[in-house]
């Protein structure tokens, strides 16, 4: 799990001021496994339906949260498993050539804006 997920959702419940208990509650966690993803000690990356909730009650991205978080979006999947093949020679390609990779994100930075 990438340590910029309990950093963001740490400082999102706190721009909000929840508690970590009221925030657990909306939820339905406990406080402690909260507590546990804010500081990158949770074993293993949450569901996707625990990161949605935070996002929803956060407003945060639920899309991005769920990538920080070390986990593939399920509409993603089928989309991966498709070109499971190609996907080691594209990351490859975007270590390799940073200007390829740049402009691979530009491009998907300018449809999502859109």
């Amino acid at each position: 799990m990438n340590q910029e997920f309990g950093q963001k959702i740490r400082q999102a419940r706190k721009d909000k001021s929840y508690s970590q208990r009221d925030l657990a509650k909306l939820l339905g966690l406990d406080f402690t496994y909260l507590s546990k993803l804010e500081n990158n000690r949770a074993e293993y990356a949450p569901k996707e339906e625990v990161i949605r909730g935070l996002a929803r009650e956060l407003d945060l991205d639920a899309e991005e949260l769920i990538f920080l978080a070390g986990r593939i979006p399920h509409k993603e999947e089928d989309l991966l498993r498709q070109h499971h093949k190609s996907l080691p020679t594209l990351f490859r390609r975007l270590r390799e050539n940073p200007e390829f990779a740049q402009k691979v994100f530009q491009e998907a930075s300018q449809e999502s804006s859109e």
